[in-house]
């Protein structure tokens, strides 16, 4: 078992205030009285749990005596959450903030009546728990049949083709789950869970990150409103994979360890595994070797079984965790290990996920000194990253390229030079670092912070290449 990450504060807060059973109102008035003034409401309270704002020194020093806890384990927690090298990206940082806040109430404790979305259930409108006339799929929501084909879709083409499918049916999802009543919403949450997540793992493909996370998130709460921890798992597993790709390990490997801390107990072996190795790549590329080789060996003891997995994992089997861990080793700079691995793979008919496995195998072939042979391969799949239409399968090129320039004079490494500047202006743009935050102040009670801000889905040959 990997252990979790240490909380940040938000999550830590509402993680004690409801094991008390108190409301962010009765906590209020709690702090309110040790500090003998009335000025804190439960608003502020909602701001320190969201981590859109954190307290200050002054209330962290209240909180300590009120919660019951020591003080060091809430600064610790501030301080972790005021990290100055937490990545905060001017389109992605808020929606970051309140997924990595949010995955970590919820696998503290997966039960929590807290997570249904407000903002997917219009209680103003009437609620019918009969579905519409002609069914749900005549209404707009898609069944599990449209949404296995859109995730077979994804296995030939990219995000910038099919994200805006994926976006029009979460919103038919959400409309139609804010007109159902109590039968009617148990019947889609789990729909609409599934269809989000697939709409952020769209989004993600094609770029956006902030619309990705959104998707997740809703995902999160559909996922565990509707009692399905292993698919609220799932969810976290895919988010944690967009922000690896994206230059954020740190919160890759937050929401990997949460998703697999909620899911483990109900998760399926093929579930666990993916999980592992979503927290042993985020680990490796936050140079975290030591927990980087727990995952992966946790991951290896974990037997994959054929036709067992659930549908939304169709695509998971041993040779794609295999493939996993190659690419894991190439983050943990061990190529001698991985690109046996990586050239194992076969994509043929796959462009997206010859251009990703491509990209690794390069890295790997040139951190064994094989320049020239980095550079074929590379070549190889800058191509298929033009045909894939996939900001995933641009992303491990675009950190080959970083890594290429210490070699610009060799001969291989200039014509490969010319062949990506001859195929940029139809490259999809690869996720790039977000900026790093400015460390946040610890000053006056309710002062604002900065708010805390895969890339591959693997796949090839005949297998299909899998939706996260």
């Amino acid at each position: 078992m990997t252990p979790p990450d240490p909380r940040l504060l938000g999550p830590l807060i509402a993680q004690l205030r409801l094991a008390r059973g108190w409301s962010q109102q009765r906590l209020a008035a709690e702090l309110c009285a040790a500090a003998g003034v009335p000025t804190l409401t439960r608003h502020e309270i909602s701001r320190w749990e969201r981590q859109a704002r954190l307290p200050g020194d002054r209330w962290l020093g209240r909180l300590a005596p009120v919660l019951g806890v020591p003080a060091a384990l809430l600064a610790d927690a501030a301080a972790r959450s005021r990290r100055p090298d937490a990545p905060v990206g001017p389109a992605g940082s808020r929606s970051r903030a309140a997924l990595l806040a949010l995955a970590q109430r919820w696998s503290a404790d997966p039960s929590a009546p807290l997570l249904v979305a407000p903002a997917a259930v219009d209680r103003s409108r009437p609620a019918a728990d009969a579905p519409p006339a002609g069914g749900w799929v005549a209404a707009g929501l898609p069944d599990a049949d449209a949404l296995a084909r859109l995730r077979r879709l994804d296995d030939l083409a990219g995000g910038a083709d099919l994200a805006p499918t994926g976006a029009h049916r979460l919103r038919r999802a959400v409309r139609a789950l804010s007109g159902a009543g109590p039968t009617g919403r148990r019947r889609l949450l789990p729909v609409l869970a599934e269809t989000a997540q697939l709409a952020g793992w769209l989004s993600a493909d094609a770029g956006d990150l902030a619309g990705g996370l959104d998707a997740y998130r809703l995902g999160l709460r559909a996922a565990a409103a509707a009692g399905d921890p292993a698919f609220a798992g799932h969810v976290l597993g895919s988010a944690s994979h967009l922000l690896a790709g994206a230059g954020d390990p740190a919160g890759a490997l937050l929401l990997a360890r949460a998703g697999y801390a909620g899911a483990r107990r109900s998760a399926s072996p093929g579930l666990r595994a993916l999980l592992l190795h979503r927290v042993a790549l985020a680990a490796a590329l936050g140079g975290r070797a030591g927990a980087a080789r727990q995952a992966l060996d946790a991951a290896r003891r974990t037997a994959v079984a054929p036709g067992a997995e659930p549908p939304w994992l169709y695509w998971l089997d041993e040779a794609e965790l295999a493939a996993m861990t190659g690419r894991t080793l190439v983050a943990l700079g061990r190529p001698g290990s991985a690109v046996p691995l990586l050239r194992a793979v076969g994509h043929r008919g796959r462009p997206r996920s010859a251009a990703i496995y491509g990209g690794w195998l390069a890295r790997g072939l040139l951190q064994l000194g094989e320049v020239e042979q980095a550079c074929a391969v590379a070549g190889d799949a800058l191509l298929d990253a033009v045909r894939a239409g996939s900001a995933r399968a641009a992303t491990p090129l675009a950190e080959l390229e970083r890594r290429l320039a210490a070699h610009r004079t060799e001969p291989a490494v200039r014509r490969y030079a010319a062949l990506r500047a001859d195929a940029r202006p139809f490259l999809p743009p690869a996720a790039t670092p977000p900026r790093a935050a400015r460390p946040a102040s610890g000053g006056a009670p309710g002062a604002a912070t900065t708010r805390p801000g895969a890339t591959r889905r693997p796949g090839g040959g005949a297998r299909p290449a899998g939706t996260g």
